[in-house]
């Protein structure tokens, strides 16, 4: 389980804190959600789990084990990280960007191993995207990046998989495509899955915990059904909407005033 406790942040040239005491869990073989507005904090959040920037107070836990302490090094064999968007320099080939989620356990001097390989066409096939093998990352559609960039990830095998918002910039089908594969990968590598959305029905349906920040503090967290409420996304966005229940789950619908021209 990966546990954030108490955790502030704030830059050294600045006077107020970002993070302001977030807290909260994220089990093992589940998905949790970051929910929020734009500056609510979950990019920064990001940043102290990854060890880019550290915190000036709390921890953050996997297990018994302080990430905070760990060097870079160590934290790449235990965090696997899906970008937003990334734009290599050169065009590799789809297998190359995969190979390179082994990097973390390949020595400064030496080359990937069998084993190595292995562990990258294993994910390769586990996202289904062997077509794309040997074709130039940069020349595939945006979906087919974000698929490659999580086998990139799996390839890692490391026990907790962040993704930053990895639905955006994707047309409809492709973000289910790729939320979908992710639900999977999660229940079946039983991973500790954690990841930020701006969509709260995507929230809804993908998620088996949803945590719904406010300005660098938990508001609320739990089942997806049970903090994703009318109230609670009111007071997040400062917009009105419905919670309706329909087929099993519960869809959220902004209430916009109408303009209807004769």
């Amino acid at each position: 389980m990966l546990t954030i406790r108490n955790l502030y942040f704030r830059h050294s040239h600045a006077s107020e804190d970002i993070l302001k005491g977030a807290a909260f869990s994220v089990s093992e073989g589940r998905i949790t959600t970051l929910l929020g507005p734009n500056g609510c904090g979950k990019t920064t959040l990001f940043k102290c789990i990854t060890g880019l920037w550290h915190p000036r107070r709390g921890s953050i836990l996997l297990g018994d084990r302080d990430l905070l302490k760990l060097s870079y090094a160590e934290r790449a064999g235990l965090i696997a990280v899906v970008p937003q968007e990334h734009d290599p320099p050169f065009p590799y080939t789809v297998a190359d960007i995969v190979l390179m989620g082994r990097a973390s356990r390949v020595s400064i001097f030496s080359l990937p191993t069998q084993k190595d390989r292995l562990a990258a066409d294993e994910a390769i096939e586990q996202i289904g995207i062997g077509r794309l093998r040997d074709r130039p990352y940069t020349r595939i559609s945006g979906g087919e990046r974000q698929l490659v960039l999580i086998a990139r990830a799996i390839a890692q095998e490391t026990p907790i998989l962040i993704l930053d918002e990895p639905t955006s910039h994707l047309d409809f089908r492709n973000q289910i495509l790729i939320l979908t594969k992710v639900r999977d990968i999660a229940r079946l590598k039983g991973l500790t899955v954690l990841m930020t959305l701006h969509d709260p029905n995507a929230a809804m349906q993908f998620s088996d915990r949803v945590v719904m920040m406010e300005d660098g503090r938990v508001m609320a967290q739990g089942a997806p059904a049970v903090v994703l409420t009318r109230e609670n996304l009111r007071r997040m966005y400062s917009l009105d909407v419905s919670v309706i229940s329909y087929d099993g789950t519960h869809i959220i619908h902004p209430r916009v005033m109408r303009n209807d021209r004769t």
